[in-house]
């Protein structure tokens, strides 16, 4: 596994969100763009992870920041959780994840004993060139959103 790092141009994609509907990184050109991948939905991690960005979510607008949470996980479940914790911002499914693969951020992880590939939790800042303006790889879930929030007020 090989992340992308600060500078790199962030790969297009195209996924469904939690409502079905395709969206477009390339139609937040102009725009900063936080993309945090997670690796399930409803999960105790995976949700505080979410939550701090949620309460978080009026400043990250004002900063002129979209949320982008990307997972396997299909739109149906993407919905669920989004309606059950209140999500405002928009989940993506990558099911196939070619979209993590392409942001080096699918492979090998220990869970319990168990190896098995999945999703790391890293999150990528995109300017509004398109380019990775900042990669967040060291965070527990539940000071995610405050190590963004630290950074954006340092580098608006």
């Amino acid at each position: 596994m090989s992340p992308l790092k600060a500078g790199d141009k962030a790969p297009q994609f195209s996924l469904p969100d939690q409502d079905g509907e395709i969206i477009n990184l390339s139609d937040y050109l102009g725009q900063r763009v936080l993309i945090y991948f997670y690796p399930k939905a409803m999960t105790p991690g995976c949700t505080i992870q979410a939550c701090g960005l949620r309460d978080e979510w009026d400043k990250l607008k004002q900063m002129g920041v979209e949320v982008l949470g990307i997972s396997t996980d299909k739109p149906e479940k993407l919905s669920r959780f989004a309606e059950k914790e209140m999500l405002e911002f928009t989940l993506l499914s990558d099911y196939k994840h070619e979209v993590a693969e392409k942001f080096g951020v699918w492979g090998a992880k220990q869970f319990m004993g168990k190896t098995f590939d999945g999703i790391h939790r890293i999150s990528f800042l995109i300017n509004t060139k398109g380019e990775i303006e900042h990669v967040f790889d060291k965070f527990k879930t539940a000071d995610h959103h405050q190590i963004v929030m630290d950074y954006l007020t340092t580098h608006p």
